[in-house]
């Protein structure tokens, strides 16, 4: 399903009004966020589905110095909502006056008058409102006196507690994407338009596609099996590094360099979707370019394995 997207709740149309939404900064769309999305719905069945979130993220307007964190952007991360059924994404522009806001105009204003809700759903830890005034009880209360049901979500945990947002940035950073897939319920993907590098992957016999990482979270640097979705819609395996080339005498920005395993094309200009899989060797600094081609065709043989 590909929802509608509306980010102002002024105006809102009749038809995309009167939803069960799911409240959350929900940056990722792990599976503790589908929870509560799943709550929204098992609550009002005949209700159209939503999700209700911000951009940028809070973080972003507040603390703009900050290094990027992000784990999905909006149009994917509407993809990901409407993949488990919402109907509408309500991506509400976070700007200042938002931000001051105070919790109760919130509610009344952009929750129950400006989207017309008819329950809504959220996790123990949601804050919303001026200086987080307002939480999950607040809903709660609110919700009770205007006549909306409210569900409010436990957190969803495994082994290692609470499944988080943040413990999924941790995991990419420190290396281990598949724990980042087990908490996301699918692989990592940063995704992107195909850039122009300096074609240096082709003279070695290994081009790749380039792309910046930008608002992306930067995950550990070096080099990944990895899943391609192409711009066809078809899923291709791959390798690739995350890093600045130090071999080359270093990049200031970070870089993902993919190369497409069997498949042969101009990707430039074009979208793509680079999943992480397995990590398989940190960023490193060879003696040469030979020894840098000698190191890919390792890691390329390394990735098939991984990738089976």
């Amino acid at each position: 399903m590909t929802p509608a997207i509306l980010t102002d709740w002024r105006d809102v149309p009749a038809a995309l009004r009167g939803a069960s939404i799911a409240l959350g900064n929900m940056d990722g769309v792990h599976r503790g966020h589908l929870a509560v999305l799943a709550a929204a719905h098992a609550a009002r069945p005949g209700a159209k589905l939503a999700a209700l979130t911000f951009e940028p993220h809070p973080r972003e307007h507040f603390r703009p110095e900050d290094p990027p964190f992000r784990l999905t952007l909006l149009p994917a991360k509407a993809a990901a909502l409407g993949a488990a059924g919402a109907a509408v994404v309500y991506a509400l522009r976070f700007d200042a006056a938002l931000a001051a806001m105070p919790a109760e105009a919130f509610f009344d204003q952009v929750l129950r008058q400006g989207l017309g809700a008819v329950h809504l759903s959220c996790g123990q830890d949601f804050a919303f409102g001026h200086r987080r005034g307002g939480d999950a009880s607040t809903i709660a209360r609110l919700a009770e006196a205007a006549g909306i049901g409210t569900t409010i979500v436990p957190p969803l945990v495994d082994a290692q507690g609470p499944i988080s947002s943040t413990r999924i940035r941790r995991a990419l950073q420190d290396g281990y994407p598949e724990r980042a897939t087990a908490m996301l319920g699918r692989p990592w993907e940063i995704r992107g338009e195909v850039v122009h590098g300096d074609k240096l992957g082709r003279v070695l016999g290994w081009p790749t596609a380039n792309m910046w990482l930008g608002r992306y979270l930067e995950p550990a640097r070096g080099v990944y099996a990895v899943t391609v979705a192409m711009p066809d819609g078809t899923e291709a395996k791959g390798v690739a590094n995350v890093g600045r080339r130090p071999t080359l005498g270093g990049d200031p920005e970070t870089r993902l360099e993919t190369f497409v395993f069997d498949w042969s094309g101009d990707l430039y200009g074009r979208e793509i979707g680079v999943r992480l899989v397995k990590f398989l060797r940190p960023d490193a600094k060879f003696d040469g370019l030979e020894a840098l081609k000698l190191a890919i065709a390792r890691d390329a043989e390394d990735a098939r394995a991984a990738l089976g």
